[in-house]
């Protein structure tokens, strides 16, 4: 009853409305324009869906509710399963939304797993952009961080930079939260100087 409570807190009482076009039953057409029509119709409401659920999952986690997260996710990822094919690189920021609100609720393996799934799609489209690998590596490293295994998360971290570097530039925005967590593990470790030096790069 509380996974169900949950469940329709997290995601169901927002997209009732929306899952009974998607999976109930579809119409029958008679003419190749009105399937052609009807097939974008329902790509067009699972994508509606798949941005709903994800962005119900992403506001949870900002809000440090990685519990009411992580439903919306599997919905999120469920449907983009279905639209984009299960190692389709479009998955990857869903598994590692998944393993970031695994990880706030304590259950590390479960976000291992996630993590895994995500690495390895990263691994099967050599192809893909710096930011999604960058992102790949700071989730990595947060997840080294929860573990303990520091000199792990730096490395990562330092990857993180390095890619989100060569995808945005060395001033950007999107470079200053890998400086962040870097600059947190050294403040763990005790080691001022970099610590500070890096909170000062932010």
């Amino acid at each position: 009853v509380s996974h169900q409570r949950t469940d329709w807190i997290s995601i169901h009482s927002h997209i009732c409305h929306l899952l009974i076009p998607v999976l109930g039953p579809q119409p029958c057409f008679h003419s190749e324009k009105d399937r052609k029509d009807g097939k974008e119709q329902l790509l067009r409401r699972q994508e509606s869906l798949i941005a709903v659920a994800l962005s119900t999952a992403q506001r949870f986690v900002r809000a440090g509710k990685p519990l009411e997260a992580i439903p919306a996710a599997l919905q999120a990822l469920r449907f983009r399963s279905q639209v984009f094919g299960s190692s389709s690189v479009q998955l990857v920021p869903i598994y590692l939304l998944l393993a970031e609100a695994s990880t706030g609720t304590g259950h590390l393996r479960q976000a291992a797993r996630y993590l895994s799934q995500a690495q390895w799609i990263v691994l099967q489209n050599p192809d893909c952009s710096a930011a999604l690998q960058s992102k790949l590596h700071r989730g990595l490293g947060l997840f080294s961080v929860a573990e303990g295994n520091l000199d792990q998360a730096l490395y990562h971290l330092a990857n993180d930079i390095y890619l989100a570097t060569a995808e945005f530039g060395l001033n950007s925005v999107e470079v200053s939260g890998g400086y962040f967590h870097m600059a947190n593990v050294f403040f763990h470790q005790n080691k001022m100087d970099a610590a500070n030096s890096l909170y000062t790069e932010v």
